[in-house]
């Protein structure tokens, strides 16, 4: 249990101004003069965006990290300076150092006067060879390490960022941490609270988790994305106003756009984190399952109940590792019978360029996808509708160890527009073959990870304590399945009629959140959406085990699938690598429920289930 918080210590309001590299830089004007903020953090970090920024520092000394970090505040810093808004960011990538320099130089430029922290160790490229020499194996596939490896980072915590706070840091920039750390760190520094409180550090990281994805948490990506579609030319980004006993009020900047409510939020909270009992992070283990979500106000809802226990004794180490070349284009086709003649089209350029690559003795493709979009297949497999469609998008993928191979797929895409099917067209120009970075993850002694904290030209090593982990809490029970549903006739609905829901990737798993739309439908969700149903559903998709969590607290249901990705991430020929499309395909799961129930289902929800 927690300790007694703080007295009188005031709440910390937090924005979330980044969700990843790319994200809109709009964030931190609008947090700075609309959110009153306290603390903006910033998440620029996913694992292969690290071996991109390794290749960019390998070709400059100085670059290597997220420059839209440096864009975004760089407007906004006498008003940051002035009003004493703390800036925690992972946007040094591979080169934290690199990123303080710049900013440190914006801030000149502006007449501003920044303390500047980077916290680093987490690049492991010089131990590459005592990682090989202890046999380390990839932790979900088990698979060798490999030979030639492009990044290899660790995923630090809060605690460095906290004792660069603690040494007066108006500014932090880290390299890679885990996403919530930056919050977390904000977090305990401001109300001081103990680093052996587990529960405190878990509803912090909670908090950081809801955040880090920026407006994902304000109804981006929201099931029901009507409320919300008439704010997405101004969503409103997170901002949590946090208290000293761990729970927090999620909130946004008045007049923007977004949907915050208990249901929007949960889609958030179970976003990647697989086994919501344990979620495992470099100062805690988090259990989720009893969080609790009330609406507070318009746009605003009360989060409290994580729980938490001591950290492993090992960091996730992401490695990426160099494997090949990959090429992708797409060709539109118009007319009658669109679907068959993109499908024979795709077949016709994989026969003709591999008999080419072979010919010219750079051997077969590594691998090969034609997917015809538009026609449902892709996505659906078995349960995809007949279509009738009469403009579908071709799109070619393919992987080769040889970046010439691919290049002679580039050249004979555009001669099918004359020799192709009638209606083809759409084609952009001829692609270039890019490299393809391999994501290999594995656990490594904390003990063994020097992290340092660099301020005002003097580098300092971080203590990082290394407590026992006390193990798996004990698993959840099947909570509903075997509950009474009432007597008398059934109809079928759409699983969307009783849920909302959101997928996402880790590595080659995919994530999938269901969130019943009120406790009492959780029975017959639980009874149609079993494990092999759930496999079933994405049999053309997915090759591994499913596994599925029960939330209480949030009446959720959590679903592993491994193996579901094609490899994840750039290894991944797919449209859909990440398995952001997984919730929208398995809402179409057809779910039985008493005829009694039509009465509580919103007319609009009752589709047609596949």
């Amino acid at each position: 249990m927690s300790t007694s918080p703080p007295v009188n210590t005031p709440p910390l309001r937090i924005g979330g101004a980044s969700g990843f590299w790319g994200d809109s830089n709009a964030g931190v004007g609008q947090l700075i003069h609309a959110g009153e903020v306290d603390v903006l953090v910033f998440d620029y970090l996913a694992e292969l965006t690290m071996s991109l920024l390794q290749r960019a520092r390998s070709k400059n000394p100085q670059a290597g990290y997220a420059g839209d970090f440096i864009d975004a505040v760089s407007p906004h810093l006498a008003q940051i300076a002035q009003r004493k808004i703390k800036l925690l960011s992972n946007a040094g990538g591979m080169n934290p150092q690199a990123c303080a320099d710049a900013l440190q130089k914006a801030a000149a430029a502006a007449n501003v006067k920044l303390r500047i922290a980077v916290v680093l160790g987490d690049d492991l490229m010089a131990m590459k060879d005592e990682v090989m020499a202890a046999g380390t194996t990839e932790m979900s596939s088990g698979a060798p390490f490999p030979a030639k490896v492009a990044s290899m980072n660790a995923y630090l915590g809060a605690l460095p960022i906290v004792e660069a706070l603690r040494m007066g840091a108006d500014v932090v920039i880290t390299g890679r941490c885990v996403d919530s750390a930056v919050t977390l760190a904000a977090l305990i520094h401001h109300f001081n609270w103990p680093e052996t409180d587990y529960d405190l550090l878990a509803a912090g990281s909670l908090v950081g988790h809801i955040l880090e994805c920026s407006t994902q948490a304000t109804g981006g990506l929201h099931t029901d994305w009507w409320h919300v579609a008439q704010g997405w030319d101004n969503m409103g980004f997170p901002v949590a106003q946090c208290d000293a006993d761990g729970s927090f009020v999620l909130c946004k900047p008045p007049g923007t756009g977004g949907w915050i409510t208990p249901a929007s939020v949960t889609e958030q909270m179970l976003y990647e984190v697989g086994d919501p009992g344990r979620y495992v992070l470099p100062d805690v283990v988090c259990d989720l399952t009893g969080v609790t979500m009330t609406q507070a106000g318009d746009n605003q809802v009360r989060i409290r109940g994580a729980r938490g226990s001591a950290p492993t004794g090992t960091y996730k180490v992401s490695a990426t590792a160099a494997n090949g070349f990959r090429l992708s284009s797409t060709l539109t086709v118009v007319g009658d019978q669109a679907v068959q003649r993109a499908d024979q089209m795709g077949k016709a350029i994989f026969s003709r360029t591999r008999k080419m690559i072979m010919a010219a003795g750079h051997g077969d493709y590594t691998d090969t996808l034609a997917e015809v979009l538009g026609s449902e297949g892709p996505s659906y497999g078995a349960n995809a509708r007949a279509l009738a469609s009469r403009e579908v998008v071709l799109r070619i993928a393919a992987q080769h160890p040889v970046a010439a191979a691919l290049d002679v797929l580039a050249r004979e895409l555009a001669p099918f527009g004359v020799s192709g099917p009638a209606g083809t067209t759409g084609f952009s120009g001829r692609p270039r073959p890019q490299p393809v970075f391999s994501l290999f993850s594995f656990l490594w002694p904390k003990q063994k990870v020097p992290v340092s904290i660099g301020l005002d030209g003097h580098t300092l090593s971080a203590s990082i304590p290394v407590p026992t982990d006390t193990g798996a809490p004990a698993a959840q029970p099947d909570l509903y399945t075997h509950q009474a549903l009432p007597d008398g006739d059934r109809i079928t609905v759409p699983l969307s009629a009783l849920a909302v829901a959101r997928s996402g990737d880790k590595g080659d798993m995919a994530n999938i959140a269901v969130i019943a739309r009120h406790p009492k439908f959780l029975p017959a969700i639980a009874q149609d959406l079993s494990t092999q149903a759930v496999r079933d559903h994405f049999a053309h998709l997915v090759s591994g085990r499913v596994t599925r969590f029960d939330v209480p607290g949030v009446h959720a249901f959590n679903f592993l699938l491994e193996q579901a990705l094609a490899g994840g991430g750039a290894s991944s020929l797919r449209n859909d690598a990440l398995g952001k499309s997984f919730a929208q395909i398995l809402l179409s799961h057809p779910i039985r429920i008493p005829a009694a129930w039509r009465d509580d289902i919103e007319p609009g929800y009752l589709g047609s289930a596949s």
